[in-house]
């Protein structure tokens, strides 16, 4: 296939690039250079600021439901560019993962109620699947829902939730039919976080942030009408939803981005004397990622191209998933070893260099990336089986 950019995805490449130069806040720029985490408000800001562009804040969106209508190759060359530019990644859980389910599954009153708030960034949504003991084998979750004339009564916990202590929604898997097997007894439900019955404790992570939590449902009533798709059958959601994540993480323009940070600071930092960049253990290193990025892009073109084709993302995703989060890893990895001892105290005030200041950190919560959206180990499995028919 032809991997060459036409000329008019080329223009739309300079449109972006100068969007994102222009309007992009430098307190925002900044702390994404930085390796800070942003607050709710500065998440919100970026994502309004693409939204009154004309519907940029949902990139897969179709125009049907106030979207640009980008083709997968736009989409994929808009969020390369946004990364590239020093824009924040935009949260996931409405734009990507809930959006597209309602408009796949939802009915019209769900697709009216919901899509317009969250393109508009006036609702923030979490993601409710993983519990304790149910991570990767999500179907065995156990968070139950009690169908009672008009409502459903949810009881149960959710765990490694991020960003919930923003979020004005959930999404949830729960089961609804504890005799069926496995997957065939869950339902999606959509849950206002202002319910009476919600609790979301904090989960501290390695970095010393405030980023996932547990949340707790007890005697949780959600109307009938908050369930997509019909009774009993959320697994077709969910493994839908769990696609387009999958494929979402891979990451490439943020691999880039922090790749060439490697390369800046190996020119920069010395070994004895000269510049760790040419050290040739870590050249070598350097190249081998670079090379593996290269071809991740390649791969990640190529699903591009089922998608243009009307194909939902498929056991592919995976491969992107999992190449992607080991990528984003190894560079990590790279920057902490060229910031040497200067990253080992983290935080604002820690010695040395500006860029060494929030390495460590960042390093500790990027472990995270080959666990979410199934972990790594699932991942190969799922390629074993529906890729390879081992």
């Amino acid at each position: 296939m032809n991997l060459d950019f036409t000329d008019a995805e080329n223009a739309f490449r300079a449109e972006v690039r100068a969007f994102v130069r222009d309007k992009l806040p430098d307190t925002i720029r900044d702390k994404v250079a930085s390796g800070l985490h942003l607050t709710r408000d500065e998440h919100l800001q970026w994502q309004r600021l693409l939204f009154e562009r004309g519907g940029w804040s949902g990139p897969g969106w179709p125009k049907a439901f106030g979207g640009p209508g980008w083709s997968p190759v736009e989409q994929y060359i808009f969020e390369e560019e946004c990364a590239l530019g020093g824009a924040p990644r935009l949260i996931p859980f409405g734009m990507k993962m809930v959006a597209p389910v309602i408009m796949a599954f939802g009915n019209r009153r769900q697709q009216e109620r919901f899509l317009p708030k969250i393109l508009s960034a006036e609702e923030w949504w979490c993601q409710g699947y993983s519990e304790p003991g149910a991570g990767s084998d999500l179907a065995s979750l156990r968070t139950r829902a009690v169908k009672r004339d008009d409502k459903y009564v949810v009881n149960g916990q959710k765990t490694w939730n991020t960003l919930g202590q923003y979020a004005d929604w959930i999404f949830c898997l729960v089961r609804t039919d504890p005799e069926a097997k496995a997957q065939r007894g869950i339902s999606f439900l959509l849950i206002d976080m202002k319910s009476p019955g919600i609790t979301v404790r904090p989960i501290i992570t390695l970095d010393g942030a405030h980023e996932v939590n547990e949340i707790w449902f007890e005697d949780v009533k959600v109307p009938v009408e908050n369930r997509v798709g019909e009774e009993n059958k959320g697994w077709t959601c969910a493994k839908f939803l769990l696609g387009h994540e999958r494929s979402n993480i891979a990451g490439i323009g943020i691999a880039k981005r922090e790749l060439a940070r490697a390369k800046r600071i190996a020119a920069a930092e010395t070994k004895r004397g000269r510049p760790l960049i040419e050290d040739p253990l870590f050249a070598a290193r350097l190249a081998e990622i670079e090379i593996d990025l290269m071809a991740l892009e390649i791969t990640n073109l190529r699903v591009l191209s089922a998608e243009a084709e009307n194909k939902a993302p498929g056991p592919e995703a995976s491969i992107l998933k999992i190449k992607g989060t080991e990528l984003q890893q190894a560079i990590s990895e790279l920057i902490l070893q060229a910031v040497g001892p200067y990253a080992l105290p983290f935080g604002k005030t820690a010695p040395g260099p500006a860029h060494a200041a929030n390495r460590a950190a960042q390093y500790l919560n990027l472990r995270k990336l080959s666990i979410y959206g199934g972990s790594n180990e699932i991942q190969k499995n799922i390629v074993a089986q529906m890729i390879l028919e081992l």
